[in-house]
């Protein structure tokens, strides 16, 4: 009797800090731990309802993002263009970079490496 073992890997959470910016037309949402298929619902929900003129997502505490993920950002940067939005990226990591490049969508996103530096951009 031939047997195949599957091996998972434990889900890890993601926890989103909803935080206003210095400004009333920015809001940021910090992120804490892997975006992934198994976690992202809540991240694409806020994403969806926000109406802010700039959403900047900090994920200098993202240690990796699968695909979904990445759809997931790319949804949101969809999402702010047709509104006329913006959407800015914080603290990427170089795991999270690559990931970005080799499936070619980093073009797409606007990076910056502090939360004061992206809010001074706008």
């Amino acid at each position: 009797m031939l047997r195949t073992l599957v091996f998972c890997m434990p889900q890890e959470p993601l926890t989103i800090e909803d935080i206003s910016g210095s400004s009333n037309e920015h809001r940021i949402l910090s992120l804490y731990g892997p975006v992934t298929i198994g976690n992202l619902y809540e991240l694409q929900s806020k994403v969806r309802a926000d109406r802010s003129a700039t959403l900047i997502l900090d994920l200098t505490k993202v240690p990796y993002i699968d695909s979904a993920g990445i759809g997931a950002l790319v949804g949101a940067y969809v999402t702010h263009q047709k509104e006329g939005s913006r959407l800015l990226l914080v603290g990427i990591n170089e795991r999270v970079l690559n990931a970005l490049k080799v499936t070619r969508v980093e073009q797409f996103f606007t990076f910056f490496d502090t939360l004061a530096s992206a809010e001074q951009s706008t």
